[in-house]
């Protein structure tokens, strides 16, 4: 029996039912300003508007200096950061705010909000973060507006500690209301167990620019393989030569149909 995302249009325009998701997130300029080769993030977005790809992950600023070139690419979704945390260097003294509202997303036309919700902070940031998940999540659903909650150690290595605390966060972010939980490759064993876990949709994280074209590609293929419906995949990418990133670009592309399960 069908569940209750089989009928919602923006659902069905980040998630589709032919293919993993895969999007190009260009919104780190929120929280870490002029990263390398994302210094004019719409230039990046218009290189791969041609590519085989299903939509941006972007920020307030680049949906309204793009309207024009998604307005020409409309099938492609955007997903909205509407929030932002400062500093990740040293988390248990940051502060979250959201620096975007539902009415905000549902104005803009986009598909999809996103928020953080990092779990090496301070109690009372835990606390605040809670309440801004949930606040966010009554909003959205007033407007069907699918919400992605991205669980997070900020600036800590990725040990197998951390990410067996992040699995747990994502179930915090599962309790709190979210659609779509959106967590950084933690290995195939455990992303097939979050996905039997959570009755919603995974999508996976590529992170910082680590390794070379060849291990990104094997961890793509292996979430999608354990169940991910969705890679956001940027640094991993545009952060390499051009022409390198074209051809992973077109190997991402084919595993998100070659290898897909739909699951929800």
């Amino acid at each position: 029996m069908p569940n209750r995302y089989s009928t919602n249009y923006r659902m069905n325009r980040v998630l589709r039912n032919d293919r993993a998701a895969l999007v190009v997130p260009i919104d780190h300029g929120l929280v870490w300003g002029r990263v390398p080769a994302l210094e004019a993030p719409v230039t990046v977005m218009r290189r791969y508007i041609p590519e085989d790809i299903t939509g941006f992950m972007v920020s307030t600023g680049i949906v309204k200096q793009s309207e024009v070139d998604l307005a020409k690419a409309s099938h492609l979704a955007r997903i909205l950061a509407i929030d932002a945390f400062w500093p990740t260097g040293t988390p248990d003294t940051g502060t979250g705010t959201l620096v975007a509202s539902v009415e905000d997303a549902v104005r803009l036309g986009v598909d999809c909000v996103k928020m953080l919700l990092p779990w090496n902070v301070n109690d009372a940031e835990k606390v605040l973060y809670c309440k801004r998940v949930g606040a966010v999540v009554s909003e959205a659903s007033k407007w069907h507006i699918p919400v992605m909650v991205e669980p997070v150690f900020l600036a800590a290595p990725r040990t197998p500690e951390i990410i067996e605390a992040e699995l747990e966060v994502a179930r915090v972010g599962y309790d709190l209301g979210a659609d779509i939980i959106k967590i950084t490759f933690p290995g195939p064993d455990a992303t097939a167990k979050l996905c039997a876990e959570l009755d919603i949709p995974v999508v996976v994280a590529g992170g910082p620019r680590s390794g070379d074209a060849k291990s990104t590609v094997k961890d793509i293929k292996e979430a999608i393989e354990a169940g991910a419906q969705g890679v956001v995949v940027g640094r991993k990418i545009w952060q390499r030569p051009p022409e390198e990133a074209k051809d992973m670009m077109k190997e991402i592309s084919a595993i998100t149909r070659k290898h897909f399960t739909r699951r929800w």
